[in-house]
């Protein structure tokens, strides 16, 4: 392997605004500690909570990084200590606790993947974050069997397109909500048996029509707001609702009486401050389960657009417009 360059590019965050807050700069390239890959980046996700970091909303965990950016894919450049999964050079994609916008990045090994054959290095970098979440969050948490009814909010969004698609190709009956009949479209084409269009419809109405009334079994929710309500609505009993993000507000009004009678379970979480070894597990359980629905074409990565890493803040105003259909990737 040639010797590593002193310093990078990296997409710094200075101060907080808007996107025109994100700009290149040179940094030192970072060093592997103890169970760390150095990654050189070809290709980083862009998320909703690198747009809220940059408005100082959601800032890197102690000890991290304070670059944005929380998936990557490229090749090993160096490994760290107690290191032994992968060799320098070897394609992979990780999931990272910050610092995806750069020419390097550093990664927990037990959260880095092997590059499934056949997967661009622009679909591995949108792979991570939202197979990740939807891995955990559906099928660990909320138990997602096949043959029950998930019902998906943001069905457009990157972790909307994941969860549909590995919903259906796992037995699960999807219906999806989205904003406008382009993406409901785009929900009927990746797997869900019913769109529902939010903005014309309200989606308790849709789930009870198209249920006949019995609800959903599990219900993935980041709007939360005056969805939660209705979201408890729309639950089967012993449904479960996991919510993965408050876009609407996180303080909101709950009728216990409903989650007690049809025994509901209320649950949420969020993985940028869990401890390496869950990372690790999930990981595992996405390369067992999800990555062979990828490798065999049964579940596709769904790119909106790539900008080059220069270009960031270009990719956040797109991310902004909520006009994108699945992932939006900077390439360096």
């Amino acid at each position: 392997m040639p010797s590593l360059p002193e310093t990078m590019t990296a997409i710094a965050i200075q101060g907080k605004g808007g996107p025109e807050v994100l700009v290149a700069e040179g940094r030192p390239v970072p060093q592997p500690g103890p169970g760390q890959v150095l990654i050189k980046v070809a290709a980083a996700g862009v998320n909703r909570p690198d747009v809220l970091q940059r408005k100082g909303l959601y800032p890197a965990p102690k000890g991290h990084s304070e670059l944005p950016g929380l998936e990557v894919s490229g090749w090993i450049a160096a490994v760290g200590d107690g290191a032994s999964r992968f060799k320098p050079g070897e394609a992979v994609m990780a999931l990272l606790n910050g610092g995806g916008y750069a020419e390097y990045a550093v990664a927990e090994e037990p959260a880095t993947l092997a590059v499934p054959k056949g997967i661009s290095m622009v679909e591995a970098a949108a792979i991570p974050e939202t197979f990740f979440t939807v891995w955990h969050n559906v099928f660990e948490r909320a138990a997602l069997k096949s043959g029950e009814w998930l019902l998906v909010h943001g069905g457009t969004s990157g972790i909307g397109v994941t969860a549909i698609q590995l919903g259906a190709a796992l037995g699960a009956k999807v219906i999806a909500t989205a904003g406008t009949t382009k993406k409901c479209e785009a929900c009927l084409a990746l797997g869900a048996r019913r769109a529902v269009d939010y903005t014309q419809v309200d989606f308790a109405e849709a789930v009870k029509t198209e249920t006949e009334g019995r609800g959903v079994d599990v219900i993935l929710d980041m709007v939360g707001g005056d969805y939660v309500d209705r979201n408890i609505r729309s639950l089967a009993d012993d449904g479960r609702l996991v919510n993965i993000g408050y876009q609407s507000g996180s303080k909101v009004t709950v009728d216990m009486m409903r989650v007690m009678l049809k025994r509901l379970t209320l649950t949420g979480s969020t993985l940028r401050i869990r401890p390496t070894s869950v990372k690790g597990a999930i990981a595992r359980a996405v390369e067992a389960h999800a990555l062979p629905l990828v490798a065999d074409g049964k579940v596709k990565v769904v790119i909106d657009s790539t900008f080059p890493l220069a270009q960031a803040a270009d990719a956040h105003a797109r991310m902004e417009t909520s006009q994108h259909i699945g992932k939006i990737v900077l390439t360096v």
